[in-house]
């Protein structure tokens, strides 16, 4: 499935990923290919999302995520280091 990863200042992923994990804001789920279209808030915490190269962690401090047709779109508020 394809991930792209967006703050207000600039673009922080985007590519093809096997799986993502997401903090939503009634508890936290995961995102696999052919997941059923889903629109959800994030709270603060930790997206993960695993390519075939490697698993990457980002600390997130709120957003909204879209899921539809094998894309996921996350808008985070901002990226802690």
């Amino acid at each position: 499935m394809y991930l792209e990863i967006i703050t207000p200042d600039k673009k922080i992923f985007e590519g093809e990923v096997s799986s993502a994990s997401f903090p939503g804001a009634d508890g936290s789920f995961q995102v696999l290919n052919n997941h059923a279209p889903l629109i959800s808030l994030l709270r603060d915490g930790i997206v993960e999302y695993k390519s075939k190269e490697s698993t990457q962690r980002l600390n997130i401090t709120g957003g909204v995520v879209e899921v539809l047709a094998n894309k996921v779109i996350v808008l985070v508020d901002g990226i802690e280091s």
